[in-house]
């Protein structure tokens, strides 16, 4: 084991990879001299050079695209989008060609692509650097949206979907880069893209979350527990499309009682879609009706930082309301 933040496991996975395996390539903006802009394919220029480390123009949709037709020739091509944000551009290549290629070819070609984006907020980005943007992209039968939480799910997750014949969007929460630290194993292994995980085993309500949300629900769940003894099981998600269905619906027919937290717009959030799937399977197991928390509906997260804290569920207001649907 070696404790590493994940950021640095997110580098150490893919230097790993592409040593293993000489498919395996990353294409982006600044990926190479510069070793990207929070330095996750630092020294991969000089390691293993530049057909394999390619420098893009900036424009998304090529690198989106040139990946597509990298992986139709045989090659394992981790694209890197500098921000969540600024995928959009790529919307077309991701949801009318690699999502649908397996499916437009009757199975005869697969599009084993991995779209690395860091995501979401709470790091004074305003607009353009804080978007959340997985809802939009699991929204698409073909497309895998992934959002592992810890340093441990990053590594296994990462080879999981460079291994996988299918295009992966693989989000990173870019808060948790530094902030977020655990003990990684050193010998590889893969975490299935797919399955939900318990993070914290309760009895009194269920907690669903995933991203930067999942360590602020464990803290709120900590401290519930001490101020007023309630047992709060926290489920992280991991995997926003396909979502496990089997893994929430049983910690929440056990406890009764289910909130989830998102820092995505709450309105048509993945929220609302976890909220709606416990409502139909379980009305009549359910002790309290289902919390929802996320950001207001606004068009942007803001820049001043007291609106940003407004914008952001944060530990306190996680807690509080769990604190009231513990006392339902």
């Amino acid at each position: 084991m070696t404790e590493k933040n994940v950021v640095q496991t997110v580098h150490d996975t893919l230097w790993d990879e592409m040593r293993a395996d000489d498919r395996v390539l990353v294409l982006g903006e600044d990926v190479g001299a510069r070793g990207g802009v929070f330095r996750a394919t630092a020294g991969f220029l000089e390691e293993f050079g530049e057909m394999r480390v390619l420098d893009t123009p900036l424009a998304e949709s090529s690198i989106v695209g040139c990946a597509i037709g990298m992986a139709m020739h045989g090659l394992l091509p981790v694209a890197e989008i500098q921000f969540a944000d600024f995928i959009h551009p790529a919307f077309d290549q991701l949801v009318s060609e690699a999502a649908r290629i397996r499916y437009r070819t009757a199975g005869d070609w697969e599009c084993p692509i991995v779209v690395r984006a860091p995501y979401g907020g709470g790091v004074h980005g305003a607009l353009y650097h804080s978007q959340s943007i997985e809802v939009f992209y699991g929204h698409v039968p073909g497309l895998k949206v992934v959002v592992p939480s810890t340093p441990y799910d990053v590594k296994g997750m990462l080879r999981a979907a460079i291994r996988d014949p299918d295009p992966v969007l693989f989000l990173e929460h870019k808060k948790t880069y530094r902030l977020i630290k655990g003990d990684v194993p050193d010998e590889p292994y893969e975490v299935p893209i797919g399955p939900a995980d318990v993070k914290r085993e309760g009895e009194d309500l269920t907690c669903i979350a995933y991203g930067l949300m999942l360590h602020h629900c464990l803290e709120a769940a900590q401290r519930l527990q001490e101020e007023a003894g309630a047992s709060v099981e926290v489920v992280d998600v991991r995997t926003i499309a396909p979502l496990d269905k089997e893994t929430i619906l049983g910690s929440v027919g056990k406890t009764g009682k289910a909130m989830v937290v998102s820092e995505d717009n709450r309105t048509y959030g993945a929220a609302a879609e976890i909220s709606a799937t416990i409502s139909e399977e379980l009305m009549f197991d359910l002790d309290a009706p289902v919390v929802r928390i996320g950001g207001p509906d606004i068009p942007a997260m803001p820049f001043a930082g007291p609106l940003e804290h407004y914008y952001m569920p944060d530990v306190d207001r996680i807690h509080e309301r769990m604190r009231q649907l513990a006392e339902f």
